[in-house]
């Protein structure tokens, strides 16, 4: 906030606790309203109380859908003064997740924390009661705040919304010191916020569509046999159930389900009706994270009262569903502006990078089902995510593992691609890595994915080297198009000196860091099996040795001093990794390095062959 509308703002605040709302003139009327509903709750304008209580839900549906949004938004803002907060819809917090140690010590003292409630009539205007109150998101900075505890602080929330329901579930805030506040957290919370909204529909769908399939499932075994399928809002009883069942007896059923609903723990599956019928249920539980949304009762057994029924008879099976877990590449992009400029990956000059993203954008835009092949490390599930957005600003893309699903979840597949009618796009990451049971769930899923009518395009990556071997997603190729190759970063030389100074931008921000001349030919010359993944790893080691100035070649690891693409043993490895110090230490001196690692030169020489030593 610019210091002079800081300074007005904390005028108006004085001028409204001593005359109020005429004092408040010149403020914004949200900003206005929060105020006179916190001085009508008797706030106190000092010292404030939230109240406490442990009676919160830390595996709540709403904490399984945005945990996935939570860790991706953290890692994106790892290295920011900032604090992550997630509230339920009572403005209790649930969550909270520091960036900042020192921020998150501050935010202690004024007991914003677990457990602890931030509503408006508690805690006067701020960033999560205040988004309760107005349905919306709000920034409140600095002397924007009622109270003057937390006018330190700039809080910026927004509202989580079911958007099956249209409810509020939960508010999820950013907090920070108010001299580190940018707008842009306005904008970022609002990305994560609606990403958690996103999960929550699919998680809801997903639970949803395992119900009704395990219902006709068990409805097309047997006509003769009660079925009844129970789930928030739902209650579905076939022609047999009807008919062993009056309206009343259906009604007890249903109520004792509603407390199967409610906990994951074995509960009595027998039921003594009013009219003395015992009945003993047998069936399924759709079973979500830690909760269960859904009862299917399969079988129903009915006996007199004086009539025991078998000791095993009822019992429920848990069908457990994949987790959902959808982070838009909008929020991460939103995350990397509060430091620099994003630089996307896409942007390289070499021939073979260009003419691979021009072929992965071709495909991609046709809505063309495509493999992306590539070594490790080499950006394939980044550059596709990233063409995808840039070619559809307002999509979605949902990145699955093979491991994600199991053969016998078939319902929960068709969730993971409906509820937006956005364009999407779903990327399989590492397909080849997926187990037999794996490929015939994903099976399924493309084509479910072919029946969209080009609503959901389709994308997967694989190590190019599985091509060669009979692993079980060969089976799957036939649900592909198009096949795109990514060059290994060793054939990307004219690109090396950007990828370099982006790297050391990420991994060094704002610091006087630069490589020598020597430092970039080492790295020019080398392979780079893991290719990026595997060069942000050197460029971290070598900023370890030096902190900042010019890096030089002795700062980077041992093995970028090879040329050799061979598999060392952890001694190959110990002692290439000796011979290259000795080297180093003695200035090239191969007479004298061979004496510090006490072997004859003739094996020195040989040694430095076979490890490929470069220097």
């Amino acid at each position: 906030m610019p210091h002079e509308r800081a300074l007005r703002v904390a005028a108006a605040r004085a001028d409204f606790l001593e005359s109020g709302r005429v004092g408040a003139a010149g403020v914004p009327d949200l900003l206005a309203a929060s105020w006179e509903r916190s001085h009508a709750a008797g706030v106190d304008p000092q010292r404030p109380e939230a109240d406490f209580t442990d009676d919160i839900d830390t595996g709540s549906r709403l904490v399984r859908c945005a945990q996935p949004v939570l860790a991706q938004l953290a890692s994106d803002t790892s290295d920011l003064p900032l604090t992550i907060a997630l509230t339920d819809s009572r403005a209790r917090l649930i969550k909270r997740v520091d960036m900042s140690p020192a921020v998150g010590r501050l935010l202690d003292r004024v007991a914003f924390a677990p457990g602890f409630n931030y509503a408006e009539d508690s805690m006067g205007t701020n960033g999560v009661g205040t988004v309760i109150e107005s349905g919306q998101s709000v920034a409140v900075v600095g002397p924007e705040h009622y109270t003057e505890n937390l006018q330190a602080f700039a809080c910026t929330g927004a509202p989580v919304v079911d958007p099956l329901t249209g409810r509020v579930e939960g508010i999820l805030d950013l907090s920070t010191l108010t001299a580190s506040w940018s707008p842009i957290m306005h904008t970022l919370v609002k990305s994560a916020a609606k990403d958690i909204g996103r999960n929550l529909l699919m998680d809801r769908s997903q639970a949803q569509q395992a119900l009704f399939d395990t219902y006709l499932r068990a409805s097309v075994r047997s006509t003769k046999q009660g079925v009844f399928a129970f789930a928030e809002s739902v209650f579905m009883a076939n022609a047999a159930a009807q008919s062993l069942f009056d309206p009343v007896e259906q009604l007890a059923i249903r109520e004792h389900v509603s407390f199967v609903l409610q906990h994951r723990d074995r509960c009595a599956e027998t039921i003594t009706l009013s009219s003395g019928r015992v009945v003993q249920c047998r069936g399924v539980r759709i079973v979500s994270g830690s909760q269960t949304a859904g009862v299917v009762i399969a079988d129903v057994l009915s006996r007199p009262a004086e009539t025991a029924l078998p000791a095993a008879a009822g019992g429920f099976a848990d069908r457990v569903l994949p987790e959902v877990a959808v982070a838009s590449e909008k929020t991460a992009l939103i995350a990397d502006d509060l430091r620099l400029p994003h630089v996307p990956i896409a942007g390289g000059s070499s021939a073979a990078w260009v003419r691979a993203g021009d072929q992965l954008r071709e495909a991609l835009t046709a809505r063309r089902s495509t493999i992306v092949l590539g070594e490790t490390g080499s950006g394939k599930f980044t550059l596709v995510a990233e063409l995808f957005h840039a070619d559809q600003p307002g999509g979605r893309s949902v990145s699955i593992e093979p491991s994600q699903f199991q053969a016998e979840v078939d319902g929960g597949l068709e969730a993971l691609i409906d509820g937006s009618p956005d364009p999407t796009l779903c990327i399989v990451r590492n397909i080849d890595q997926a187990t037999t049971a794996d490929v015939d769930s994903l099976d399924r899923l493309f084509t479910a994915i072919a029946g969209t009518g080009g609503q959901v395009s389709l994308a997967a990556t694989v190590s190019d080297s599985s091509l060669d071997s009979d692993l079980p997603f060969h089976t799957l190729l036939g649900h592909f198009d198009v096949a795109v190759t990514i060059p290994p970063l060793r054939c990307r030389t004219e690109d090396l000196t950007h990828i370099v100074a982006r790297l050391v931008e990420q991994i060094a921000p704002r610091r006087k860091v630069r490589l020598s001349p020597e430092a970039l030919r080492l790295i020019a010359r080398y392979t780079w099996p893991r290719n990026v993944a595997q060069l942000r790893e050197a460029l971290v080691h070598a900023l370890r040795s030096r902190p900042v100035g010019e890096l030089q070649a002795e700062d980077l690891p041992s093995y970028c001093h090879t040329s050799s693409r061979k598999t060392l043993t952890v001694l190959e490895a110990a002692e290439r990794d000796a011979i290259v110090a000795a080297l180093t230490e003695c200035g090239g001196n191969r007479v004298a390095a061979a004496a510090a690692v006490g072997m004859s030169r003739s094996s020195l020489y040989r040694k430095i062959r076979v490890y490929g030593i470069t220097a």
